[in-house]
């Protein structure tokens, strides 16, 4: 048996749903500013559901998506109070916060092609933001090898742990959302040395192809997917809103342990959800982890 982290569900969808609001090109950020208690709720319930860690709602925070609105200069305000309402929810318990980090322009949106230089700049001053008050980094739902490299490169001086989740096709788990082969961003993970890598915002169905060339490359590794039917082309234009997003009906809670659990079998030592899964899901996950002996860390 072995020791398993149990991640958080959805952040962002949770969010959104919860707040009742319509949704936004700026995503769960809109519904922090002005729902503020729904993080530190949202985060509390997956901490009380069996989640050993936290994800900070700062995915979206990024200059890039702020400008649009003129909000650029509210980047510091909007990190320190992601980070914040996600401590408030660990009071008491033995939890981690997880800094994330998702794409700097648009998700799975690899023909972008994000400078990796002002990329890297970019992250690193996240990372220099949040790192007081986070026990690690995430970066979330890298489509590229580019995409990986700036993220990476901005973690690098992070002094934290720093965890790497990549995007897979739908329908291919051996290659990234750009097409690229998996197994290319071997020499990345080497050159940068990242604690772990993952597999997240995919459909369940494609990860086991895609932990299997993860795990050759002699780290800690694991899953966390989506619930939706698959990736909208509406949600690939520019600032689009999740709305345009279907979630799946046939993926309940027992339905998406046994894929989490079939990941396990394959050496998955880190594990959670993504958009869709919710609170109901990490606590059948952690329930079915706990049955078959696993201790959950």
């Amino acid at each position: 048996m072995a020791d398993i982290t149990l991640l958080d569900g959805s952040i962002g969808q949770e969010l959104v749903k919860r707040s009742g609001d319509k949704p936004t090109p700026l995503w769960s950020t809109r519904v922090m500013i002005d729902h503020p208690e729904l993080v530190e709720a949202v985060h509390a319930e997956y901490f009380r559901r069996g989640a050993t860690v936290a994800t900070t709602n700062t995915y979206a925070v990024h200059r890039s998506r702020l400008e649009r609105l003129d909000m650029e200069d509210q980047l510091p305000d909007l990190v320190r109070a992601a980070v914040t309402q996600a401590n408030h929810a660990r009071t008491g318990s033995s939890g981690r916060i997880a800094g994330a980090l998702g794409p700097l322009l648009a998700s799975y949106r690899p023909d972008l092609n994000p400078d990796v230089e002002d990329a890297a700049e970019k992250f690193a001053e996240l990372v220099t933001l949040m790192s007081d008050d986070v026990d690690l980094f995430l970066i979330e739902t890298v489509s590229s090898a580019q995409e990986a490299e700036g993220a990476l490169r901005g973690t690098a001086e992070a002094g934290k742990p720093v965890w790497l989740a990549l995007s897979v096709m739908d329908d291919d788990g051996t290659r990234l959302r750009s097409g690229e082969m998996f197994a290319d961003i071997a020499p990345l993970v080497d050159r940068f040395n990242p604690d772990a890598v993952l597999i997240n915002c995919s459909r369940p169905e494609a990860v086991p192809a895609g932990l299997n060339v993860i795990a050759t490359m002699g780290r800690p590794f694991g899953a966390y997917a989506n619930g939706f039917t698959g990736i909208a082309q509406d949600f690939l234009k520019d600032a689009p809103t999740v709305d345009v997003l279907t979630q799946r009906h046939d993926l309940g809670p027992e339905a998406y342990a046994d894929h989490a659990m079939e990941w396990v079998a394959q050496g998955a030592t880190i594990v959670g959800g993504c958009c869709e899964v919710g609170p109901d899901h990490i606590e059948v996950l952690a329930d079915r982890l706990r049955s078959a002996g696993h201790r959950i860390v």
